[in-house]
């Protein structure tokens, strides 16, 4: 079943007319994970997104699968444990949406790390997360520190530890997620608002009232289980219903700028610690561009659109100038940010890097399950979790039995490659030289590397096209663009902008360039009347405003 826009009254219909096993309120990374692992075991599911697919935390996370070293820096061994045994997992099953990348811990005289306790963090690190042979930690000189990253501040410099995590494009990991869940049968809708909650006579969950945000159209979804895992949303999803537990929800922000490498000519992942409060954030080089976060800081402000605000800017260039001083980065150098919200569990007294970042599972009264907190990285394992409990009350309540979870060695959409050690070679043998008047061996490369083994649906559309250019814009573009509609649920120009290309982050230029040709195609391809038209263009120019502008609201965090 294709996650298409094109569907989506059929699906809706669908939904209408189904009882499901279990629906699923929120549509990031962890909803789309208990689809993918319900569907597959055989229930019938349904998932309900009010914005658009990841367009909350797994869109603005530091795009990295990673096995948490700080976290061990706070004692939180389980979360490194567990975590660094999963990213194994993601990338094994996800080769096109995740790389290694070889990360420089440099130390410093006064800073956080020493030679000895880096080299024993490391060591133990590499044990609690299972890191094969060839990505286990490397310990360096200062030398050979400055000679993998000249940029970085020779004063005081000890040496280096280097170690590997997972750089990941977290929006496109969550759609190829949801896309599997969908070819397992889910049935799947973006811009649909969980409203509340229907209930049988012994008041138990049987149900959500529900609201199209494209139609106005407002419905029923029947099912055996609800699951909330609407991230930042979960208090409110819960205030919904009538049971309720002591559990809440602390959200933090975190913010990211983006440089490109002529200003900013980053060439090593670095991981490394402020000269003030001693925080830690990662400098990370891709595709030209280097990016650089995270800040950490209580967050009480719009949940649905974060803002990076000058003081957070200041805060990042403040870092950047203290570890590559030769950079002089300043405030115009930046081309574009985004700001995330990390949905923790409340823990009081502890600040925000502190709080834990485990996930736990609260069960209301009226057998409502909600899932909350957690890691971009544990995605998979929270959803194997959290299903097993749907089937276990499945199977005391209806009698209905299901299988155990088999996601740990599914591929996700895309995934079917071979596996990771096989990509590159993947990548090779499919390039097609028949269409290289059509795609440059580079753009062929570059489609199989982001779409992995759904390559050939990106190829067919860009064969019907016939030429290398297409309604204004590069064929590729357009490829992406059509398959975006018809496989992935693009529905508004943000949603292929932001979370399907990542252009607004990582090639802003693109998006200047081309905007107004990918409304004109979205809008033939889904037709749009006029106030859509107006109504989408007005929010693609308000997000890229908010990407390249500081805020200058009053900050209530």
């Amino acid at each position: 079943m294709k996650l298409s826009s094109l569907n989506r009254k059929k699906v809706l219909n669908r939904m209408q007319q189904t009882e499901y096993d279990v629906v699923i309120i929120g549509g990031g990374i962890t909803g789309a994970g208990i689809a993918f692992d319900a569907a597959q075991r055989g229930m019938k599911v349904a998932l309900v997104e009010m914005q658009d697919f990841a367009s909350g935390t797994s869109s603005r996370s530091t795009k990295l699968v990673h096995g948490g070293l700080r976290y061990l820096k706070q004692l939180q061994v389980g979360v490194v444990a567990e975590t660094g045994k999963e990213r194994a997992i993601v990338f094994e099953n996800g080769p096109h949406v995740t790389t290694p990348e070889r990360m420089l811990l440099p130390m410093h005289k006064g800073g956080t790390f020493g030679p000895t306790t880096t080299s024993l963090a490391l060591k133990v690190y590499d044990f609690l997360a299972e890191v094969k042979k060839s990505e286990r930690r490397v310990m360096l000189s200062a030398k050979e520190t400055l000679a993998k990253e000249p940029l970085i501040k020779p004063d005081g410099l000890r040496g280096g530890g280097s170690y590997v995590e997972y750089r990941t494009d977290d929006a496109r990991m969550t759609i190829e997620v949801m896309k599997q869940a969908s070819e397992f049968g889910a049935d799947v809708l973006n811009y649909v608002k969980s409203t509340g909650f229907t209930y049988d006579k012994k008041k138990k969950v049987n149900g959500i009232t529900a609201t199209d945000l494209i139609s106005n159209t407002k419905f029923n979804i029947t099912a055996k289980k609800v699951v909330n895992a609407s991230g930042p949303w979960v208090d409110e999803v819960r205030g919904q219903d009538y049971s309720k537990n002591n559990k809440q929800l602390r959200l933090t922000k975190g913010v990211h700028l983006v440089f490109d490498q002529s200003d900013f000519p980053l060439r090593q992942a670095i991981y490394f610690d402020t000269e003030h409060d001693k925080r830690m954030i990662f400098a990370i080089p891709r595709a030209g561009k280097t990016y650089v976060g995270t800040t950490d800081t209580f967050y009480n402000n719009d949940k649905q659109n974060p803002k990076v605000t000058q003081e957070d800017r200041d805060y990042i260039i403040k870092a950047i100038n203290y570890m590559f001083p030769s950079v002089e980065i300043s405030d115009d150098d930046i081309e574009s940010t985004w700001a995330g919200i990390r949905p923790l569990i409340l823990e009081k007294g502890k600040d925000p890097s502190e709080i834990s970042r485990k996930d736990e599972i609260w069960e209301g009264k009226s057998g409502l399950l909600t899932i909350a907190g957690g890691k971009l990285t544990g995605y998979r394992h929270m959803a194997e979790d959290i299903v097993d409990l749907v089937a276990q009350r499945l199977k005391e309540e209806y009698r209905l039995s299901f299988p155990e979870s088999k996601t740990k060695h599914t591929p996700i959409s895309g995934g079917d490659v071979g596996g990771s050690a096989n990509f590159e070679r993947y990548v090779q043998e499919h390039i097609n030289p028949q269409l290289f008047n059509i795609l440059s061996e580079a753009e062929q490369k570059a489609i199989i590397r982001k779409y992995g083994s759904n390559y050939d649906d990106l190829f067919a559309i860009a064969q019907i096209c016939g030429s290398s250019t297409y309604k204004d814009m590069p064929v590729s573009l357009y490829a992406e663009l059509v398959y975006g509609v018809q496989n992935e649920m693009v529905y508004q120009p943000v949603d292929f902008i932001i979370r399907r290309s990542g252009d607004l982050y990582f090639n802003i230029q693109n998006v200047f360039q081309y905007k107004a040709a990918i409304i004109q195609v979205l809008s033939e391809l889904l037709q749009y009347d006029q106030s859509e038209i107006e109504m989408y263009t007005k929010a693609l120019e308000d997000k890229i405003t908010e990407a390249i502008s500081p805020s200058v609201q009053v900050s209530k965090e």
